[in-house]
């Protein structure tokens, strides 16, 4: 074999040195492939006869272009198609197309185009030392234009560490990278390749130059049985050049045509207009995919959320009941005295009053989720509802030895909330500041106009809360205050139902507490809007 000389240079080199101010762009194996694409398809639509000279990368839907222009009748041309020696007896169809913009161009075409004919164009194998094996090219030579593209994968030492076969097919996104840690944004980098284009002439001719010489002087040098045994559309390299360049001197080149500029230019346009609308439509598969997934974590919290709230509903209904049960096993004692009796029957009593309330709070938070649109809220006044539900509280306040005051102006806009909705408000914030004062405190009930809305405000001076104890407050069946007093029960939903009922009415609930200090809950519901009247009508 004979050894590179000098003069085997790349043809992306010789077309820099032949014209040094051509552009240069690092681009992407897919922006490679469109421009490919948009030079063959304006071959194929026109049915230009030409000369083309390709290397491309290995699968099928790099070459269906080529392939496609190669079945076309009746046109004089000739294709010579460049492989590295070491990718001869590959089978294109077990390669990995990593690509995923270009893999969809093969779904565009019937099967039987796809794959590459046996003898559609004279297949050159290149020698293992060849400068061309880092390089993709398409070389197009008609009587409207001449034109090339170059493409060429820079060298590093990175890469070199690598085997040739595996680095040059990551360079082209066929293959995954050599190791995992080549996965990422140094991958992407290496899948980039540096590509220039030309339609000048005489730097054309200056690359086929070079490509005859080079081609000519690394000619693989090929055992007489292994040269006889090569496939049919294969030829010697030497043939090779001396069959083009006869070609090339009977087509006569004259100035490029401007119809072939403007028709190279629209099948770029249309090649550029595919990838938008496939990356589209990737784009909207992507947040469709995106969407879907916050669903399906919504749904799945939700059912959480449901297992979670029955699993401690049958644990706070189980244990009133477990309580009873116990109680009525010891009052069948025969040996029971009178006094534990009474206190027997006062603790079942008190657990029915508890399992009572629990299921009465259940029952409200499930017509909650049942609860009428904010179209249909009534509009009420405070003055109508909060003083009847503060005198229906005042003999618990008074027999507990609480003071229980109000203040609420009749002259408050109105609200926007159903009526029954403010008096469970009430009902829930009172029981509970009277609950958790002491004897000798007081409760207070206040509403004040704040902006758009009305803020009421229930304030004790109970037992308060610790600073940790507030973010859980309006938990389900969380009870957190608890006090050595007599009333102690209750089924932990008050103010979880509070809660839930100014949100459908869209309001707000806060709250401050110190231990020994008391707690103050201020309510926000918004004022009803005021509603324009109708225009008068004017008599004619």
């Amino acid at each position: 074999m004979t050894p590179t000389s000098a003069s085997d240079q790349s043809l992306y080199e010789l077309a820099l040195a032949a014209d040094s101010t051509l552009p240069v762009l690092q681009v992407s194996p897919t922006t490679l492939k469109a421009a490919f694409s948009a030079v063959l398809d304006l071959l194929a639509d026109r049915e230009l006869p030409a000369i083309v000279w390709a290397k491309l990368p290995r699968g099928a839907v790099w070459q269906a272009e080529l392939t496609q222009y190669s079945a076309l009748e009746g046109i004089s041309r000739a294709l010579y198609v460049f492989k590295n020696q070491r990718e001869e007896g590959t089978d294109d169809t077990t390669l990995i197309n990593a690509i995923a913009d270009i893999s969809t161009d093969s779904e565009l075409l019937p099967a039987d185009t796809i794959e590459t004919p046996a003898i559609a164009w004279q297949e050159l194998l290149l020698a293992p030392e060849s400068q061309l094996r880092r390089e993709y090219f398409l070389l197009v030579w008609t009587e409207q234009f001449q034109g090339c593209i170059l493409a060429h994968r820079p060298r590093s030492a990175h890469l070199a560490k690598a085997t040739e076969s595996t680095v040059l097919e990551a360079s082209v996104g066929l293959v995954e990278a050599p190791t995992a840690s080549a996965i990422g944004e140094s991958q992407e980098r290496r899948q980039h390749l540096l590509v220039l284009s030309s339609f000048d002439t005489n730097v054309i001719q200056q690359v086929l130059d070079g490509l005859a010489h080079a081609q000519t002087i690394n000619a693989p040098t090929l055992p007489t049985a292994e040269s006889e045994s090569q496939p049919l559309g294969h030829m010697a390299l030497p043939d090779a050049v001396l069959q083009w360049q006869q070609l090339a001197s009977e087509m006569v080149a004259t100035s490029i045509n401007p119809a072939a500029w403007g028709q190279l230019f629209m099948k770029q346009v249309q090649r550029q207009e595919e990838v938008w609308q496939r990356n589209a439509v990737y784009r909207r598969q992507a947040d469709l995919v995106e969407i879907l997934q916050i669903q399906k974590e919504e749904l799945s919290n939700a059912l959480r959320s449901k297992a979670d709230f029955i699993n401690t509903v049958g644990q706070e209904l189980r244990t009133p009941l477990t309580t009873i049960k116990t109680a009525l096993t010891l009052l069948n004692s025969p040996s029971l005295k009178q006094p534990q009796r009474q206190r027997y029957m006062e603790l079942i009593e008190k657990e029915c009053d508890r399992q009572s309330s629990l299921i009465t709070s259940l029952l409200d938070l499930v017509q909650l989720d049942q609860a009428v649109s904010p179209t249909a809220l009534q509009s009420i006044r405070m003055s109508d509802v909060v003083p009847g539900v503060v005198s229906t509280y005042q003999p618990l306040a008074e027999e507990k030895g609480v003071r229980l005051a109000y203040k609420v102006p009749e002259d408050l806009p109105a609200i926007a909330c159903m009526s029954n909705w403010l008096k469970q408000i009430v009902i829930n914030l009172l029981h509970n500041g009277i609950k958790f004062t002491p004897t000798g405190g007081q409760v207070w009930v206040r509403a004040k106009q704040q902006g758009s809305y009305i803020n009421l405000e229930v304030r004790d001076t109970g037992v308060g809360m610790a600073a940790s104890e507030l973010p859980k407050i309006f938990d389900r069946f969380y009870r957190g205050r608890q006090v050595s007093l007599e009333d102690t029960s209750g089924s932990g939903l008050g103010l979880t139902i509070v809660q839930q009922l100014l949100l459908h009415c869209g309001g707000s609930i806060s709250v401050k507490s110190k231990l020994g200090e008391g707690s103050t809950f201020n309510v926000l519901l918004p004022i009803q809007p005021k509603q324009s009247a109708p225009p008068s009508k004017k008599s004619d």
